[in-house]
């Protein structure tokens, strides 16, 4: 029933990301400078993709290196990617802005060559990508990151699993960057090749959370329907910039976690899992098109933090029980450096924080933030992050709404 749960959620969260990309009348955003009115813009130009992914697992573990059940290393791996993608008409605002952004979905088969105790998941994603420097008149050096998640793991089993320390959960995130060149072979046709890096974890919503990282190659193909791109290296009819300014952010988020203890030398999983809270104010510049910075305040609660000061009885008797600390032991307030690369659909954020209010060693250090925003309307966006503490501990998942104040892009 949990998992159940936990998978609906899942396939929720990834449909509230996908359905305003492919939403074919997004509404487009008011610029600086001109009249502001409601006027939509229809997607004109749509692409299909295939990919071939082999790669290399990062060896992370015994497991890895041959302490499974093949009595082998698991370090290759292959995937198999079918994309849909649009670009924004080159007559609408978000195409006068972003000329050579494009998003959409896709589905991915990945094998480890180790079926029985990793499995051959499925990944479902969203995707985004653009352009970094034209190289020639057909060629170019682009960026594309993926995000989804993957179903079909085999997950650690104490009885019939018991070596995959690596995978806790049957559903994990998938998260994967890319570099590539683009080489445009026909007025309809594209070949892409690159390097990208791929990881799997559950968030900490399960244990074990060792994940899987992988470093990789990609060769693909693209077909471009309808009107196609403008010439390569041409110059964009039209293109609109902004004028910097300040917005602020506010963002509201929950999510579950698990919680392990070290303590006398032994090392025990807490039953059950725990709620986590929080809040985040950041007013930010708005430098150009594609980058924001600034500051955010950060305020979170944890219901799992503290626990081992408050423990009733002995690590070693199994079923570990606790006082419930008191809230100033649960809750921190810290300051961040937060920035942003903004996209349409999109906008990628990442901070280093810390800590200013707290007590308890839980709660004490730098904290680290990475966040996809999913616009939803030009002010209200999802928001989907992940927290590591003190530059090397998983924390929590971030599952929110967020709204953006005084928005002049």
């Amino acid at each position: 029933m949990i998992r159940n749960r936990n998978a609906i959620r899942l396939l929720c969260l990834l449909c509230l990301l996908v359905h305003p990309a492919i939403n074919a009348n997004l509404e487009a955003r008011t610029i600086i400078g001109q009249r502001n009115d409601s006027v939509s813009h229809p997607l004109i130009c749509h692409q299909l993709g295939f990919d071939i992914r082999p790669g290399y697992i990062v060896s992370t573990h015994s497991f890895l290196q041959g302490d499974n059940a093949q009595q082998k290393k698991i370090d290759q791996s292959l995937s198999f990617h079918f994309k849909y993608a649009f670009r924004f008409s080159k007559e609408s605002n978000l195409g006068r802005l972003f000329p050579h952004t494009y998003q959409g979905i896709g589905i991915s088969y990945h094998t480890f060559f180790s079926p029985a105790e990793l499995g051959n998941p499925v990944s479902v994603y969203v995707f985004q990508g653009s352009r970094i420097a034209q190289l020639s008149p057909r060629l170019s050096f682009d960026y594309e990151w993926n995000f989804g998640a993957s179903f079909g793991w085999k997950k650690y089993d104490e009885l019939s699993n018991p070596q995959n320390v690596l995978i806790g959960s049957k559903i994990n995130a998938y998260i994967n960057l890319g570099f590539l060149l683009n080489w445009q072979v026909h007025k309809y046709w594209k070949l892409a090749a690159g390097v990208d890096l791929t990881h799997f974890s559950n968030g900490n919503t399960h244990y074990p959370n060792g994940g899987l990282n992988v470093i990789g190659g990609r060769i693909g193909i693209v077909r471009t329907l309808g009107e196609t791109d403008e010439a390569a290296g041409s110059i964009t009819p039209g293109r609109l910039f902004i004028k910097p300014h300040v917005s602020y952010d506010l963002v509201v988020y929950g999510a579950t976690r698990k919680r392990g203890l070290i303590g006398d030398d032994v090392s025990s999983m807490i039953p059950g899992s725990f709620g986590v809270a929080g809040i985040n104010f950041a007013p930010m510049y708005n430098f150009n098109n594609y980058f924001r910075a600034g500051l955010s305040a950060d305020a979170q609660y944890d219901e799992s933090a503290n626990l081992k000061e408050y423990r009733v009885g002995e690590y070693y008797l199994g079923d570990l029980k606790f006082h419930r600390p008191p809230f100033r032991k649960q809750f921190a307030v810290g300051l961040s450096l937060r920035a942003e690369l903004v996209m349409p659909v999109f906008s990628i954020n990442v901070g280093v924080g810390r800590n200013l209010i707290y007590s308890g060693d839980d709660m004490e250090g730098f904290y680290q933030i990475l966040a996809l925003k999913t616009y939803v309307t030009r002010h209200l966006f999802l928001y989907v992050g992940y927290q590591l503490s003190k530059f090397k501990d998983p924390n929590n998942l971030m599952l929110g709404l967020g709204y953006r104040f005084h928005d002049k892009r």
